[in-house]
């Protein structure tokens, strides 16, 4: 069996099963941590991706208040890693 028909297999499998946003949730969370790092990450509480909108909960006030401002940079380099458009907006809190 080739790689591309054990690919199909799976996202067939994904879709037909309702699994596909939930896996992608975990995907973005992942990368989360590995782009923000210990510095962000150890603030982070929360991430949850839903409706193509990046949730973020954050225990610091201060943090929050700096991310508002490159929330659009955000976007671009958590799109990078994924090579498409997953998120589209960040809601931080």
């Amino acid at each position: 069996m080739k790689k591309n028909d054990v690919k199909s297999i799976i996202s067939v499998f994904l879709k037909d099963n309702k699994l596909e946003n939930g896996l992608l949730d975990l995907e973005v969370k992942k990368v989360w941590y590995e782009i923000m790092d210990n510095g962000i990450a150890n603030y982070t509480i929360d991430t949850k991706l839903k409706n193509s909108t990046l949730y973020i909960k954050l225990s610091s006030p201060a943090l929050k208040h700096e991310l508002n401002y490159g929330k659009e940079k955000l976007v671009r380099m958590l799109n990078e890693k994924f090579d498409k458009e997953v998120i589209k907006k960040i809601v931080i809190s």
